[in-house]
């Protein structure tokens, strides 16, 4: 375990409160984020995460540095599968534009405390159990099988477990008002469905944990190394969210290359634990290559999905202007249908995710 100095931790703590803070009070009144504003928050994230980056290499040397890296950059691509679930969770409940941001703030308190006690925990249980490991390099595998045979399972939000244990805790009223999570109805104090987005918001969190510990604990079992990448990838997760919201459907390749990441983790993982219980003979793969290969699939990603667009999924309207496809021609396929696919959105709302 690294030797942390008490004021690297104090210093960490303090970026993460200020910037809260900051955030909380530009974003006070309810709006629209625009591109321009979500990229400039989006900027100021990573370059907070990138100078954090450079004070660990400088304190704690160049190993850690690299492992903090690696860690954020990979919380940072997993995080990724999250933008197409708020997506999902805000076309169900109908969240007005204006309320998203107020929304994602809350949900982010809470994914940075869950995640510190789920991060807590796995450092605990390897520090102890070296042989967890493969567990935790199965679980890789199976998400890669998933991902790779698109048989990711569809989140419903009206089903989770935090929106059904919310409803027997206290009345949610159908109706928004304004930003509030409370209103008092005949004297009774009943939420808000905004409230309700809150807890779906966190179910997704934790359901997107059962890889993201794992991944993460590859990198480190270091709780600095471990909690800080996280906490930084999570800060930007909003101002990512808003400035991604129209472009998701292009990068229809990056849910391939967040596979053959997860599948080379859980490689390091079975490396990691094999060198440590069978023999010191068998290779780890070190830090500096982690990173390389996260940089490189994530950008091969990116650069396919752009260079090869996915065929565009037109309605139903559109399909019956067009004549037969001839014989052997795939066909698009209509889009979703049912209660809460034929909600009217905004033009600027986020597309449903193609999974």
């Amino acid at each position: 375990m690294l030797e942390v100095p008490l004021w690297l931790w104090g210093a960490f703590a303090a970026t993460v409160v200020v910037s809260l803070a900051v955030d909380l009070l530009a974003h006070r009144t309810a709006h629209v984020i625009g591109f321009k504003e979500a990229a400039a928050w989006s900027a100021l994230w990573v370059g907070l995460a990138l100078i954090f980056a450079a004070v660990v290499f400088l304190v704690l040397g160049a190993t850690a540095g690299t492992e903090y890296t690696t860690a954020w950059l990979l919380e940072k691509s997993l995080s990724v599968d999250n933008l197409f679930v708020f997506a999902v969770i805000f076309a169900y409940f109908k969240v007005p534009r204006a309320y998203q941001h107020r929304v994602l703030f809350f949900g982010v308190m809470g994914a940075l405390v869950f995640r510190g006690i789920f991060l807590s925990l796995g450092v605990a249980v390897v520090s102890r159990f070296t042989a967890v490991l493969f567990a935790f390099a199965a679980v890789l595998f199976y998400s890669t099988y998933k991902l790779l045979k698109d048989e990711e399972e569809s989140f419903d939000p009206g089903k989770s477990f935090a929106l059904r244990m919310l409803r027997k805790i206290i009345p949610v009223r159908d109706e928004y008002a304004g930003m509030k999570f409370f209103v008092k109805e005949a004297g009774k104090r009943v939420a808000t469905p905004l409230l309700a987005v809150v807890a779906a918001i966190e179910a997704a969190d934790l359901i997107f944990a059962v890889d993201s510990v794992p991944a993460v604990l590859a990198v480190s079992d270091d709780a600095f190394i471990v909690y800080t990448s996280n906490a930084f990838a999570i800060l930007g997760l909003r101002a990512l969210y808003f400035m991604l919201a129209g472009l998701l459907d292009r990068f229809h390749y990056l849910n391939k290359g967040l596979a053959i990441i997860l599948a080379f983790i859980g490689v390091k993982l079975i490396l990691q634990a094999s060198h440590k219980l069978i023999s010191p003979s068998i290779p780890e793969i070190p830090s500096p290559i982690s990173l390389a290969v996260i940089v490189v699939v994530l950008a091969a990603s990116v650069v396919l999905s752009l260079r090869r667009p996915a065929p565009l999924h037109l309605p139903p309207a559109a399909q019956e202007e067009k004549p037969p496809a001839p014989s052997g021609t795939a066909t698009t396929n209509p889009g979703p249908t049912g209660a809460h696919a034929e909600q009217d959105q905004q033009p600027d709302d986020p597309p449903r995710p193609a999974h």
